[in-house]
């Protein structure tokens, strides 16, 4: 992936938060308390930025993949083909998790696996999943200021390159709608409407609220064969190698939202300990972070 065409994808806000100062770009630059130190951060990142791309120190890669698939309760079947869907052992098994908090009448308790059509229905439907990174050289690149005793643009290169891996996730995610999926080709949003957000579909990540088991970032490697296309790897802790790397899952139904999965009862562990073959005290270690105290 070229790092010139990913520049302008750049969500800067949180670029700004690595240095503990708060606030919305571009905003954040006029802030009356912080807005010089913002600006003089800023045209320091703009510089090295620059610096990388001539010198081409960081280098970025991607894979993402497409599979029909089908959801039996909480659970996402994944198959090889169309043909095989319902009919043969899947391919893989994608985990979700269900919310368990009260919500007012209406409003539902999701799961991932509420935005695959169910394999009782029939109906021909679809799962994706992709791995980035623009961390190749981030190491070496920071440890040259390191060895020359300049740990600010040590920092600010790590920083810039977790920025490019996340301008590439939106990039990849842009080119899935419109093209590689194509279920919004006529998609036509600006760079405010791509950060908030205001796209059909999402890409969720294992780890994170929706999904907080990382051990399904195995599953989902595996699927995309990340290692090998894009240079991807997970350690024993699912911690992704190189550094300023990105991965998740893509669904594509209007319907389907970031939520967080907030606490969950014993029965759920259970049920997820169950269909993951995983024994209790291992469910725990993995959700220990969303088990309810009570």
């Amino acid at each position: 992936m070229p790092l010139a065409e990913l520049v302008d994808w750049i969500d800067w806000s949180p670029f700004f938060a690595a240095w503990e100062m708060r606030g919305a770009f571009p905003a954040i630059l006029d802030d009356p308390r912080s807005g010089e130190q913002a600006r003089s951060l800023y045209e320091d990142g703009r510089r090295l930025l620059d610096r990388i791309l001539a010198e081409r120190s960081l280098g970025a890669r991607a894979v993402a993949g497409f599979w029909p698939a089908a959801s039996v309760g909480d659970d996402i079947e994944v198959y090889e083909d169309a043909a095989a869907l319902g009919r043969e052992e899947p391919l893989a098994v994608i985990h979700s998790l269900r919310q368990q908090m009260e919500k007012p009448p209406g409003r539902p308790n999701v799961a991932l696996s509420d935005f695959v059509a169910p394999r009782s229905l029939h109906v021909p439907d679809y799962f994706g999943g992709f791995a980035i990174t623009a961390g190749f050289g981030s190491a070496e690149l920071a440890a040259g200021f390191e060895a020359a005793n300049d740990d600010y643009h040590a920092i600010m290169s790590k920083a810039l390159a977790d920025r490019l891996a996340e301008a590439a996730a939106e990039w990849l995610h842009a080119e899935v709608r419109r093209n590689l999926w194509g279920y919004a080709p006529s998609e036509a949003l600006d760079k405010a409407g791509i950060i908030g957000e205001a796209y059909q579909g999402i890409r969720p990540a294992p780890g994170y609220p929706a999904c907080p088991d990382h051990t399904e970032k195995a599953t989902l490697f595996s699927l995309l064969d990340a290692e090998a296309r894009a240079g991807v790897s997970l350690t024993e802790s699912f911690a992704m190698l190189p550094p300023a790397s990105v991965s998740g899952f893509y669904f594509w139904r209007p319907e389907a939202q970031y939520f967080g999965l907030g606490r969950i009862g014993p029965d759920q562990l259970e049920d997820y300990a169950r269909r993951k073959g995983w024994s209790l005290a291992e469910a725990a270690r993995w959700l220990a972070p969303n088990l309810d105290d009570e």
